[in-house]
């Protein structure tokens, strides 16, 4: 009963009348687990519908729908299973469990014939489960991309717009409450991660492992990068993206900065907004933008599965389409082709830049654009380059031997650059 399920029970409480009409049958806001009943809250709840212990909701055989708002994996996925267990439609806003344990929940709620439902696990307010998975059934995905946290997205929007450095508006998020308790989760990518393996395996039923991924945050991204890339363009952000080549049955699932255009709707969502581009196949290209975290963004999210549950117990079907997973292989590196921004701290003397092209040039990698900027130190520059379409087991190539190259100083800075082909 945090945030998120404060704002559930108040919604479901204050507009009880309205939405029973919508739901089409009556319900009752049974209990509610907390870690300490005394603790004040923003919505009044009866202290008998309060409990410290989760088997009062989970064993209750009055209870038809339990909602798990808890975060984290291990004892969120143990309160869900034994939910299943007993009988009970689980409605979740828990990415990382989904992520982790997907596969398990799923098949057991198959099993035990009850519904599991998790809009809220992915982009907040923004229904894109049910876009997915109902008003673009239709359609094969070759694309899915976007913003997903909204934490990276504020961040990168106060930089650029004051110009100021990644760790002072990371002071002022973390005052705000933005960042999680392990901001490694933001910051680092990881959330937005969880979320993309959530979106690949709606998509093509197939799970894929962190693992298998390119997970890269935002810590390394300076005011410069910015700044460069604003003067192509080009505006940064955290992209979560599930690319599947349904010609080589290759299947792709990445979070990183990338460089997206000016031009791209994608690009011109700002602070903690989320944004979904979805690119089908009958239907083409559809973008989906709202809040991607808050009380009201992801309690509405939670509501509308709620409302689901209630259908499945009175006969609606809750599975998603069932896509050919089997058919599909994580794509490795070299089958993966992108174009990149790369930032060089470099020594400012004669034959530097001869030497920098080389290695470009043995490796096979395409110089498209490139401009020397003076370094703040005396004796250094920085080169920032772009590339031409490569793939990425290339460009891995490439950065281990400018590292290496004694022409370069510390590692090579390296970004994508989206570039739809619609």
């Amino acid at each position: 009963m945090g945030t998120v399920g404060q704002g559930v029970w108040r919604h479901l409480e204050e507009g009880k009348d309205a939405m029973q009409r919508r739901f089409g049958a009556e319900f009752e806001l049974a209990k509610a687990c907390v870690r300490d009943i005394a603790r004040k809250r923003s919505v009044y709840i009866p202290a008998e519908k309060l409990t410290t212990n989760p088997l009062d909701i989970l064993d209750d055989p009055e209870i038809d729908i339990v909602c798990e708002l808890m975060g984290g994996t291990d004892a969120a996925f143990e309160h869900t299973m034994r939910a299943i267990k007993n009988g009970k439609s689980v409605v979740s806003a828990n990415k990382a469990v989904i992520c982790m344990k997907g596969a398990e929940i799923f098949e057991a709620a198959s099993a035990a014939k009850v519904g599991y439902f998790y809009e809220a696990s992915v982009a907040g307010g923004i229904p894109v489960i049910k876009i997915i998975k109902e008003g673009l059934v239709a359609n094969r995905f070759t694309s899915i991309y976007g913003i997903l946290n909204g934490t990276c997205n504020y961040i990168l929007t106060r930089m650029e717009k004051e110009e100021a450095s990644f760790e002072s508006i990371l002071k002022d998020a973390r005052k705000l409450g933005y960042v999680e308790e392990d901001e490694s989760l933001d910051i680092d990518g990881w959330d937005a991660a969880h979320k993309a393996v959530v979106l690949a395996h709606l998509a093509h039923g197939k799970w894929v492992s962190l693992d298998d991924m390119i997970v890269t945050g935002i810590r390394d991204i300076r005011l410069e990068d910015m700044l460069w890339a604003r003067e192509f363009d080009y505006r940064i952000k955290l992209i979560a993206s599930v690319k599947c080549r349904f010609d080589t049955k290759k299947l792709s699932v990445s979070v990183y900065p990338a460089l997206v255009p000016l031009s791209d709707v994608v690009a011109n969502v700002n602070g903690v907004y989320n944004a979904v581009s979805i690119q089908g196949d009958v239907v083409g290209r559809t973008v989906h933008i709202g809040r991607g975290a808050g009380q009201d963004a992801t309690a509405s999210a939670v509501i509308s599965d709620i409302a689901d549950s209630i259908k499945y117990l009175r006969g609606a079907p809750s599975d998603a389409p069932k896509y050919d997973s089997y058919s599909l292989d994580i794509a490795r590196l070299e089958e993966m082709r992108n174009s990149f921004y790369l930032r060089l701290c470099v020594k400012d003397e004669a034959g530097v830049l001869a030497q920098i092209t080389a290695i470009f040039a043995h490796v096979g990698v395409s110089i498209e654009l490139l401009k020397q900027v003076k370094h703040p130190k005396e004796g250094k520059a920085w080169l920032v380059l772009t590339t031409h379409e490569t793939d990425e087991g290339a460009v891995e190539t490439l950065r281990k031997q400018l590292e290496d190259s004694k022409a370069v100083l510390g590692s090579p800075f390296v970004l994508r650059i989206l570039r739809n082909k619609e």
